[in-house]
């Protein structure tokens, strides 16, 4: 079970850190995900971290601004928003897949629940 949370309003060019805590099970050898969707439009990548190596994938138009990290013994993945646009907006949800290196929402079986990131400008 995945548990997202911090999302909220913030004003342009501001910060926000979201949590995705994960339960009941090991995501060891996972691929943990943040997807977004903004109004109207369909759901996306934001950015991924390997369980196991800490390797991080991101999509372009957030590279530089975020940073996805993990806690091995909170079991918890955290998404560091910084530089925020109005175009950031949308609800978070953060993903696992047990296929190592996969980016697609496809193989995202495990979701959690959204958290609402509003960014005004």
């Amino acid at each position: 079970q995945l548990q997202a949370s911090g999302g909220g309003l913030v004003q342009a060019g501001g910060s926000l850190r979201l949590s995705c805590a994960a339960s009941g099970r090991t995501f060891s050898g996972y691929n943990m995900g943040w997807f977004r969707q903004a109004p109207g439009k369909e759901r996306e990548f934001v950015a991924a971290i390997s369980w196991s190596s800490g390797s991080t994938y991101y999509a372009d138009s957030v590279k530089g601004r975020f940073t996805i990290s993990r806690d091995n013994a909170k079991n918890t993945v955290y998404l560091q928003m910084n530089s925020l646009k109005s175009e950031d907006t949308a609800v978070y949800y953060c993903a696992a897949t047990p296929r190592a290196y996969s980016l697609r929402e496809a193989d995202f079986g495990s979701w959690g629940q959204g958290t609402l990131v509003t960014v005004s400008s």
